[in-house]
């Protein structure tokens, strides 16, 4: 919206001492408040014209302030314009402090990045994790070597970004630093996190991602089969490290249960179910849910194996679990000696629960939401993969309904079946049902 009234004038202040030397002031008004200021320059009263508000005669002297008075109001029209067209408020305050340079240094990229992974820091165990810490980390280094490999510098001003940018640092992940499609989607997505909140904070006005678009290739994470999860519990391994690796394993497949939520698990959480029966009872890390899970009788085993491991007691838990990335680089051991053409990893447990030990076993999938924390059942679908031998199970039993004699009924019966309808109609008349 346009301002109601600007006005700029260049008028001789009076000094103290009524000297005829005068300091050179400009006055800017908009929406009747004015805020004024020196020029830093002084001029003799007796050779100013106030009229025109410049320095009166042709000497070298008057034509030099008269330029230097010229160069100041363009520079001036030219703030009121720029702020007019950023869709700011105008003030006669916000032009005089664009003009005295009393406005902020321009904003670097990574000087905000550190400023957002610094308070987020503070945060960690307070609704974020150290997981999620670590990756705004890394994505802030990518940005780093970025900026260096692509402008050879050591910042980039946030006021210089734009679409080009943003298609060079993906084109980057993806080249030299030979990222996948959804690893480099991730990249990008946690950068423009920090780029909306540069937004929010009147840092930048324009999105640079606005017509930035990027899809993600749908990968299928699949569970390990019923057969498999029978062989892996049957396996008896040589060292007690893949051993106590596979219960924490087998033990996620029965519970539902992330890495960082076994990992914390203490007695505490489990409690007397509505049924009577033991259940785990907890907050969820990741998304501060609740956890309300029936514990199987493997669940149970396992439990009891372990109450008393010496890494329990010290930790006060009910598992021994170790590092996650410990667990994941045994856990690709266990594959290997098992036979399993993949890798296992921690998470696939969770959907090994939430695919083939519940909806492959008929549990319905509103129930298993709940049983996974899930905030909706389409967070839930995507763990639904239906195994073989559950298909074969059910098509079997369309195979049964489908060879079943079909009953035909003859005209005889026809009518014996219109006999009984009415003698049933009568005792209903009868007796006023």
């Amino acid at each position: 919206m346009l301002e109601n009234s600007f006005g700029l004038i260049f008028y001789l202040k009076v000094p103290r001492n009524e000297s005829k030397i005068r300091s050179v002031y400009f006055r800017i008004t908009v929406d009747g408040i004015p805020k004024e200021a020196s020029t830093r320059r002084q001029w003799d009263m007796e050779r100013w014209n106030q009229k025109t508000e410049r320095a009166a005669g042709t000497k070298e002297d008057a034509k030099s302030l008269n330029f230097f008075l010229d160069s100041l109001t363009t520079r001036i029209h030219d703030i009121k314009t720029e702020i007019l067209y950023s869709g700011k408020p105008l003030s006669s305050q916000k032009i005089m402090d664009h003009v005295m340079g009393r406005i902020a240094p321009r904003a670097k990229v990574l000087e905000e990045f550190q400023k957002h992974n610094d308070e987020l820091e503070a945060l960690v165990g307070n609704g974020y994790t150290g997981a999620t810490l670590e990756r705004f980390n890394i994505t802030k280094n990518h940005v780093s070597t970025f900026i260096k490999f692509k402008y050879n510098s050591d910042d980039f001003e946030f006021a210089d970004l734009s679409l080009e940018f943003v298609k060079d640092f993906e084109f980057y992940l993806r080249s030299v630093r030979k990222c996948s499609n959804n690893t480099t989607l991730k990249y990008i997505a946690n950068f423009k996190k920090i780029v909306i909140r540069a937004i929010d904070k009147e840092i930048i006005e324009k999105d640079p991602f606005k017509n930035f678009k990027g899809k993600k290739t749908k990968v299928v994470k699949k569970p390990i089969s019923a057969k498999e999860l029978a062989q892996l519990e049957a396996h008896q391994f040589s060292t007690e490290r893949l051993n106590i690796v596979r219960d924490i394993f087998v033990f996620q497949c029965y519970t539902g249960l992330a890495y960082i939520d076994a990992y914390q698990l203490t007695s505490a959480d489990i409690k007397d179910g509505v049924d009577g029966n033991l259940w785990i009872i907890s907050e969820r890390q990741k998304t501060n849910s609740t956890a309300k899970i029936p514990l199987l009788p493997t669940a149970l085993k396992i439990l009891e194996k372990y109450k008393n491991h010496p890494v329990n007691v010290k930790r006060g838990t009910l598992l021994p679990v170790s590092s996650n990335q410990k667990m994941n680089e045994y856990l690709k051991e266990i594959a290997i000696l098992c036979g399993f053409p993949f890798t296992l990893n921690t998470h696939m447990a969770r959907r090994t629960f939430g695919s083939t030990v519940t909806l492959n076993n008929n549990v319905p999938i509103n129930v298993v939401k709940e049983l996974l924390g899930h905030a909706s059942v389409k967070q839930t679908e995507a763990y639904a993969i239906t195994e073989q031998a559950t298909i074969g199970r059910e098509m079997a039993e369309l195979t049964l309904k489908l060879s079943q004699p079909k009953t035909i009924i003859s005209a005889t019966d026809k009518d014996a079946l219109v006999r009984l309808e009415k003698e049933i109609q009568n005792i209903k008349d009868k007796y006023n049902i």
